[in-house]
């Protein structure tokens, strides 16, 4: 066969792709719009063939005839930080193996932007949406009921979700972080938190509480500031707690690892002993917290996880499946280590 070059008027097509992979149209367009339909070797000789002629599907069409787009829209705060990398990976596996397309959008912690993605993404025409968090502004929650489509908020756990949500509680997890250092035998319990979107402020309120409870002081234990979290900004709030609380604090609980990490490199500058003299307590175990020394206590959650779930909630709903629950905690672990279980 005959294929048609680059700049030339000939525009390759679906029947194209057919002939050259010795099978119907209909065959070809199930294997690009409804992969998971047909078995493995046929996708792989329509897929040939596609790659050999360098066919590029028009999905604007595919939509049309179908009245389906195969587009699943994500918005998510920060493409830049791992916990959401993490979180997308699970996504991407999920959709790409259903033949739906992920469209994703950053909001930048701002829910006025997120209002702005959300037109966007709505605009495409999506099959689904996961969301993060339920910080909605009043005009995009609108958007959302008024658009029909099946609507997954992430990473935490909502009092009244949109539709489906998973995630896991915030507050109990910054609770428990307190609730295990009053254990090991810490009293002046301090806690640094930067950006302090709505999951931070929950883990503060948490640890607030705890504190309450156990008859301890939080007043001058806290420091926060509204930058983007890095080590050297955990650096300085560390820093900033000693000062404040003229180095009476004895554990410290950050809002992340970033955060963390800065705390242990600052206090080692400052020649104080973690785990004896400090503990420290991060959140979100990144893989550095394994291999510093020493090692970091942090709150571990089953980040990609929680994207495939929430990628197959999506899917089974589209699919028809009803009866899934329309909640799911997916939990969290404090994984103890080195700064703050030697004391």
């Amino acid at each position: 066969m005959k294929v048609a070059k680059p700049g030339s008027e000939k525009k390759l097509t679906l029947i194209d792709v057919a002939v050259a992979a010795g099978v119907s149209a209909i065959t070809v367009s199930r294997v690009i719009n409804q992969p998971e339909k047909v078995s493995e070797a046929l996708r792989q000789q329509v897929q040939k063939a596609i790659d050999m002629l360098g066919y590029i599907p028009n999905q604007h069409a595919s939509s049309l005839a179908s009245s389906k787009s195969k587009v699943i829209g994500v918005s998510i705060p920060s493409l830049s930080n791992v916990v959401f990398t993490d979180v997308l990976r699970g996504v991407y596996d999920v959709m790409g193996t259903a033949g739906y397309k992920v469209l994703l959008v950053d909001t930048h912690y701002s829910p006025l932007e997120e209002e702005k993605m959300i037109r966007t993404l709505l605009s495409q025409s999506p099959e689904g949406l996961i969301i993060t968090g339920g910080d909605q502004t009043r005009t995009c929650h609108n958007l959302l009921q008024k658009s029909r489509v099946p609507v997954v908020q992430i990473m935490e756990l909502l009092e009244e979700p949109l539709d489906m949500n998973i995630g896991f509680s915030h507050w109990q997890a910054g609770y428990d972080v307190v609730t295990h250092l009053l254990e090991e035998g810490y009293e002046r319990i301090g806690f640094i938190a930067a950006r302090m979107d709505p999951r931070a402020q929950q883990r503060m309120l948490g640890f607030k509480k705890a504190l309450e409870d156990a008859d301890k002081s939080w007043k001058n234990f806290i420091v926060t500031t509204p930058e983007p979290s890095s080590i050297s900004v955990g650096c300085e709030l560390f820093k900033s707690l000693v000062a404040l609380t003229e180095g009476a604090v004895d554990a410290v609980f950050c809002v992340n690892d970033d955060l963390a990490l800065g705390a242990l490199f600052e206090s080692q500058r400052m020649n104080i002993n973690v785990p004896k003299d400090l503990a420290i307590c991060g959140f979100n175990d990144i893989e550095a917290s394994r291999f510093v020394n020493p090692s970091l206590t942090s709150v571990q959650v089953n980040r990609y996880e929680m994207g495939v779930k929430a990628a197959e909630m999506i899917i089974d709903r589209l699919n028809g499946k009803l009866d899934e629950p329309k909640v799911v905690d997916m939990g969290y672990q404090i994984k103890k280590r080195q700064s703050s279980t030697n004391r």
